[in-house]
C-alpha cells in the first residue's frame, strides 16, 4: 500500500538546545564547581597584619645578600650558650616558645622563620632548598655575632640542621634532632600514614590547589593528625598556622618544597657528624617513624637516644616539659665548655 507524505504525521518539535538534559547538567556541574572554587578561593593575608599579630610591636627582621627578609628572635640569658632552633615545614618560630620559656634563664635561645615559612615569608631567590634554609640560620648568626652554636631542629628543620653540621662542622657545638627528618626507612618498613595536608601535595592538581585554597578545616585536621596529645589543638594554634600559612608566599613555597629534591643520598653522610648529638622523638610520630630515632643513633656515634611516651611529633608543644629538661640534661653533661670570646659572647 502506498502512503502519502502528506498523510504521515510531522515529527514531534524538537526541544530548544539548551534544554536538553544532556546539557544542561554537564553546565551546571561545571557552574556549580565554578562558584564553589570562587566562594573557596583564600587570598593571602596582609602582610602588615599579619606582623603586627604573630610579630608585635618589637618584631626585628634581618637581611639577607639575596634579598632575604629573615624574620628571627633573639631571647632568654644573653650570657649563656646560644641555641639556635629550626622549625618545620609550615610551622613558625612559635613553636619553640614553650621551650624559651623553660630554657631561657639558662640559654640564649634564637629562633628563625625559615624562608618561605612564618613572617619571613617568599625570598627573591626562591631558594627553599637545604641550602638556602641554612644560607638563612648564617644570616641570622652573622646579626648576632654568632660564630659557633648549638644547633636543633624539628621535621624539616632537624633536616635543615644535620645539613648544616654536616656542611659547616666547626660552628655546630651540639645538635639536637627533634622528630627529625632525612633519614631512609628500615627494612620492611611501610611510609608514615602523614597527615592530610602533606597527601595533598603529593599530587599536581593538590599542588596547584593548594596555591589558591586554603581551608582552616583542612589545617585544623592537618595539625590534629600531626600530633598525639589533641588538647594542644586550641583555636589560637589552628588560627596561627593558618594565617600563616597563607601569608603572602608562604603557600607557593610549600608547593615548591613538595616538588624539591630532598637529596636521600646525604643521609649516607650524617656518621660524619661530630658534634654531641641527643635525638629526640615522640613514639606516637605519624609522620615520621620513631624508629628514624634509631637509623640516627646507629649512624652518628656517640649520640643519645631520648624516646617520649604519648608524644606525636610536636614534642616541645606537646610535651615541653620533658623536652626541655631531655635538653638541659643533655646539654649538661655533653656541651663542652668553649673559650670566651669578647667579639662573639
Amino acid at each position: 500500500m502506498m502512503i502519502d507524505e502528506d498523510d504521515s504525521d510531522p515529527p514531534p518539535p524538537r526541544r530548544p538546545f539548551f534544554r536538553r538534559k544532556r546539557v544542561l547538567i554537564p553546565l551546571a556541574l561545571i557552574l556549580a564547581i565554578v562558584v564553589g572554587f570562587l566562594l573557596l578561593l583564600t587570598p593571602d593575608t596582609d602582610r602588615d597584619a599579619m606582623i603586627a599579630k604573630y610579630g608585635g610591636p618589637n618584631a626585628t627582621f634581618v637581611a639577607g645578600p639575596a634579598g632575604q627578609r629573615i624574620h628571627y628572635r633573639d631571647q632568654g640569658n644573653r650570657e649563656g650558650p646560644a641555641i639556635i632552633l629550626v622549625h618545620g615545614s609550615n610551622a613558625s618560630l612559635h613553636t619553640w616558645e614553650p621551650l624559651v620559656k623553660r630554657l631561657g634563664a639558662t640559654y640564649r635561645i634564637v629562633t628563625l622563620d625559615l624562608p618561605g615559612h612564618g613572617l619571613t615569608g617568599a625570598t627573591p631567590d626562591t631558594d627553599y632548598s637545604a641550602e638556602g634554609m641554612m644560607d638563612a640560620i648564617d644570616v641570622v648568626a652573622a646579626k648576632l655575632g654568632l660564630d659557633h652554636f648549638i644547633l636543633g631542629g624539628n621535621s624539616m628543620g632537624g633536616w635543615v640542621s644535620w645539613r648544616y653540621a654536616l656542611a659547616q662542622p666547626a660552628r655546630v657545638d651540639a645538635l639536637l634532632l627533634i622528630d627529625a627528618s632525612g633519614m631512609p626507612l628500615r627494612p620492611g618498613e611501610k611510609r608514615p600514614e602523614s597527615n592530610v595536608g602533606f597527601r595533598v601535595l603529593e599530587y599536581p592538581f593538590g599542588r596547584w590547589l593548594a596555591t589558591r585554597i586554603t581551608p582552616r578545616m583542612l589545617v585544623e585536621q592537618s595539625l590534629r593528625g600531626s600530633v598525639e596529645k589533641q588538647e594542644i589543638v586550641d583555636e589560637a594554634m589552628i588560627d596561627r598556622y593558618w594565617e600563616l600559612l597563607h601569608f603572602p608566599g608562604n603557600r607557593e613555597a610549600t608547593v615548591l618544597r613538595a616538588r624539591m629534591d630532598r637529596e636521600p643520598a646525604m643521609a649516607a653522610r650524617v656518621g660524619e657528624i661530630k658534634a654531641p648529638t641527643l635525638i629526640l622523638f615522640g613514639d606516637k610520630d605519624r609522620l615520621i617513624n620513631p624508629s628514624a630515632a634509631k637509623t640516627f643513633n646507629e649512624r652518628i656515634a656517640g649520640s643519645e637516644v631520648v624516646m617520649l611516651p604519648g608524644i606525636g611529633h610536636l614534642p616541645m608543644e606537646e610535651a615541653p616539659d620533658a623536652t626541655a629538661e631531655a635538653i638541659a640534661d643533655f646539654l649538661k653533661r655533653r656541651l663542652v665548655p668553649s673559650p670566651a670570646d669578647p667579639e662573639t659572647r
